[in-house]
């Protein structure tokens, strides 16, 4: 299996993870659990009031994956005008938020920035050189007159 199939797959099982999914079967048919969380915000916007939060994420890969993640769920993410492009808002239930749309998508993010961040090392060592460490540390040079 490959690296980007091996990610897919652990996105498809956190996404199951959060629709609730209680067999292994429904776990299985990770297309249906979509719909599955869909169907928990409807009911959640069914016993509470929408509230409108306001997110920053200030990384690209992470705002288009927040983006993407609430509008799969039928979710209108928006900023107002003159507000910085790191801001996101959404109006949702609050338990929906806390408990399914957040928890959901730093568990994807973190899945997709190791997915990310070990193949730029990848290329990186490949293709430009082969130490991709940190930066040495070194000590100031003294001042004059000190």
């Amino acid at each position: 299996m490959t690296p980007e199939q091996l990610l897919r797959e652990k996105l498809r099982k956190i996404e199951a993870l959060f629709s609730g999914a209680a067999t292994e079967g429904e776990r299985v048919a990770a297309g249906a659990a979509a719909e599955r969380i869909r169907d928990r915000l409807s009911q959640a916007a069914g016993k509470e009031k929408e509230i409108e939060v306001k997110f920053s994420i200030s990384d690209v890969w992470s705002q288009q994956l927040f983006v993407a993640l609430c509008r799969r769920y039928g979710i209108r993410p928006f900023r107002y005008r003159r507000m910085h492009r790191q801001t996101i808002i959404i109006k949702a239930p609050k338990s929906f938020v806390e408990q399914v749309l957040w928890p959901e998508f730093e568990a994807l993010s973190d899945a997709l920035t190791s997915y990310l961040s070990e193949i730029t090392e990848k290329v990186i060592r490949e293709e430009v050189h082969g130490e991709t460490g940190e930066a040495e540390e070194v000590d100031e040079p003294r001042r004059i007159g000190r």
